[in-house]
């Protein structure tokens, strides 16, 4: 075998990180199996690839037996004739014997080509797994390449393509070949024929955390915390945000002079409406803000529920507050974590009434309450009682 051999491994070892000793094994292995596949005898056979001589040999390794022990020629050797080969030869000891065929070279460089060809596609797979895994749940910049009937098609920065599917997509977005989008990485699979697949996402809400990370100063010093985001992408997003700093307004500082940061990311996902809330520790508050623009009179908490509350709101406003299509309302209870339901005002006794009928029958009898299961909003100047949904 030449050195040529060698030096084409030193070489991957530089350009692919691909060790050449790590080649070598694989060489040999393959070789091995290789040799045995034509042998039947050659269970005791091994392969050795020497890196510095660029010589590879195939060797039977046979163990040194008392002469009245031995049994098969193949895998053993008897002491005597150990003796005659070297003196220091003792029984237990293994004796390679060079077996190598003289047409083995042609195919020892077959398996070698193979070999390689085969560590670089996966040394090539494993770097690019590795780069974009570092980019799941961040931003790139991605140019529309195809589209089939499963996935849209995209080229990332390095030339990989990257995919996304149906559900991903903005609904009413139109994607051109050529167009250039940004996009969340949401998944990087690894084990899959054609390599790793990376997969991104214009309807993932951390798009829209990322989005206003990149828009909001505060944001990234983390003076602002997106503390919950809920998104019907396309249409609507409610995002709950905190500040750290108690004489900056969180609401106001997302939404910037004039709106110009809100509108930024509002323009990148093609008009979709933003409603900035401001997050509170109160769950009743929390709650009051999250169904803004709608104006809550009182937020009753179920006893048999921890995470279900019942939201009063005035008659005017229920439609309001349920949003078009209830969407007001489940944007809400997702981003509160609370199942929601929205009653007109005048249903109070009723809805108390209920309550107080499934306290009783969980406790299999009435239960008078000490302390008031009831949340009220007192204060609603900070809603605009105009507003429309």
């Amino acid at each position: 075998m030449s050195k040529e051999l060698v030096s084409a491994l030193n070489a991957l070892e530089q350009e692919k990180g691909i060790k050449a000793e790590t080649l070598a094994a694989a060489i040999e292995e393959a070789l091995a199996k290789a040799y045995a596949k034509d042998h039947a005898d050659a269970e005791n056979v091994e392969v050795n690839f020497d890196l510095k001589k660029g010589a590879i040999k195939v060797l039977a390794v046979k163990k040194v037996v008392d002469d009245d022990e031995k049994e098969d020629d193949n895998t053993e050797i008897s002491l005597s004739d150990a003796l005659d080969i070297n003196k220091a030869y003792e029984i237990g000891d293994e004796i390679k014997f060079d077996q190598t065929p003289k047409d083995f070279g042609r195919i020892a460089i077959g398996t070698a080509k193979q070999i390689i060809l085969q560590k670089v596609r996966e040394a090539e797979r494993s770097i690019v797994y590795n780069q974009y895994s570092e980019y799941i749940d961040e931003i790139i910049t991605a140019e529309v390449e195809r589209e089939d009937t499963r996935y849209l098609y995209m080229i990332l920065p390095g030339g990989q393509t990257a995919a996304m599917k149906p559900n991903d997509q903005i609904a009413g977005e139109t994607y051109r070949m050529g167009d250039r989008i940004k996009v969340l990485v949401t998944e990087v699979e690894k084990e899959v024929k054609k390599g790793p697949q990376i997969f991104v996402s214009r309807a993932a809400e951390g798009l829209v955390k990322r989005l206003f990370e990149a828009e909001v100063p505060e944001v990234q010093d983390g003076i602002v915390e997106i503390r919950s985001i809920a998104r019907e992408a396309g249409d609507r997003s409610k995002v709950a945000v905190y500040s750290y700093n108690s004489n900056l307004d969180p609401v106001g500082t997302m939404v910037g002079q004039r709106g110009v940061r809100v509108q930024a990311v509002v323009n990148e996902l093609s008009g979709e409406n933003m409603d900035i809330i401001e997050w509170n520790e109160d769950p009743a508050q929390f709650i009051i803000n999250a169904l803004s623009p709608a104006e809550v009179v009182e937020v009753i908490f179920d006893p048999t529920n921890e995470r279900g509350v019942t939201v009063l709101v005035p008659d005017y406003q229920l439609s309001l507050a349920i949003g078009k299509k209830g969407q007001n309302a489940r944007l809400a209870a997702r981003l509160t974590n609370f199942s929601i339901d929205i009653k007109p005002e005048s249903d109070r006794e009723a809805v108390i009434a209920e309550m107080e009928q499934r306290v009783a029958e969980q406790h299999n009898g009435p239960v008078r309450h000490e302390q008031p299961i009831v949340e009220v909003a007192d204060d609603f100047e900070n809603f605009d009682l105009d507003a429309e949904d």
